[in-house]
């Protein structure tokens, strides 16, 4: 598949013009893009296909992914290059993967294999997989990001049953920390506790689906899912409970008041939340050079409006504020990466889906 050839777009923003060109069209439902070493790009398709964009043309599907069951907002979802790629050649990505009962969210880790023919998925490792599989076909999270300490998390949604998001002997509605082989480390908040999961990092999460570790504040930073409102940035910490469904800034979608409220003793506060929703997917921070006004700020996709949030921090990475870019210009935004040149590369989710890369314009 060659990149489009297609006029190139400028915007005004309030740090900078942008320039908006597409490098690439017609994937199907794209979900999540990660870079190599090299600067060619991993994307992933809902469906099931996993392809890699290099010097302007998307590569055929490749070979050696595990079947995925790819219905509702389950398939193939994210992708990461493993921080030791240049030694080990190792990918890991998440995926709805198939069972008995149902489908459920499951991490596994391959060997990008690249040389003279086609490159191909080889050694998938299934490292996790979610204890309680259901038939639901909504809200499977997920995002990778790796732990400067060497683990990495994972965040899972509550598979569209709230409760699950409190059961602590569920995996669902979590942040869960896993070490790269999938084993659990010894220091997690719940790792030697009765009747809880031991890969659980936080709990209370509706649908988290943008994760980025941020190096201004040395923390993870999550963005999810509310219902009719109550979209929520958090900054998820160990053994905490962020709510979900017992507090909240939303609604249902009836109407109904969610829990008992905005607020409960042993529940955690968003760090920053929207009402109306945005439903916000892909999230990054920028620590590039091409946009220095940036420096720090948090990139933010959304699938309603169909825009990219720059959410505004100080230097000590407090939230001040939220600039709201390109709205209804590509498409709904399922991921923002920054890439290593400093521009910024987002993806659509459409039948038609695009990669879109932002670069200075003026």
């Amino acid at each position: 598949m060659i990149a489009r050839a297609a006029p190139t777009q400028k915007f005004e923003t309030e740090e900078a013009v942008i320039q908006a060109d597409i490098l690439a069209d017609g994937l199907d439902h794209p979900w999540g893009l990660d870079f190599l070493p090299n600067g060619d790009a991993l994307v992933t398709e809902r469906p099931g296909s996993l392809r890699i964009f290099s010097q302007g043309r998307l590569s055929s599907p490749l070979e050696g992914l595990p079947k995925v069951a790819a219905r509702g907002q389950g398939g193939l979802l994210d992708v990461a290059v493993a921080p030791d790629f240049d030694r080990s050649q190792l990918i890991y990505f998440t995926y709805s993967e198939p069972g008995s009962d149902g489908a459920g969210t499951a991490l596994a880790r391959a060997r990008l294999v690249r040389g003279d023919g086609p490159a191909k998925i080889a050694e998938v490792e299934t490292l996790f997989s979610m204890a309680r599989k259901t038939a639901a076909g909504q809200h499977f999270g997920s995002r990778i990001v790796f732990n400067p300490d060497g683990t990495l998390f994972v965040t899972t949604g509550d598979r569209g049953d709230g409760r699950r998001a409190q059961d602590m002997d569920d995996h669902a509605g979590a942040v869960l920390r896993l070490n790269p082989d999938g084993s659990v480390p010894a220091d997690n908040p719940y790792a030697d506790t009765p009747g809880h999961r031991p890969e659980i990092w936080s709990k209370g999460h509706r649908n988290p689906q943008g994760a980025v570790w941020d190096p201004v504040t040395n923390a993870l930073w999550t963005i999810e899912h509310g219902a009719r409102g109550g979209d929520e940035l958090n900054r998820p910490e160990a053994g905490r409970n962020y709510g979900w469904p017992v507090i909240s800034f939303g609604s249902h979608y009836s109407g109904d008041r969610i829990g008992v409220g905005t607020e409960a003793e042993g529940y955690e506060q968003p760090v920053y939340y929207w009402d109306p929703s945005i439903a916000p997917s892909g999230l990054d921070v920028y620590d590039g050079e091409m946009f220095p006004a940036w420096k720090g700020d948090l990139l933010a996709g959304a699938l309603k409006f169909a825009l990219v949030s720059r959410i505004k921090r100080d230097p000590q990475g407090n939230v001040t504020g939220e600039e709201r870019m390109f709205e209804g210009a590509f498409g709904r935004i399922r991921d923002v990466d920054v890439a290593p040149d400093g521009s910024v590369w987002l993806i659509t989710d459409d039948s038609d889906g695009k990669i879109v890369r932002l670069s200075r314009g003026d």
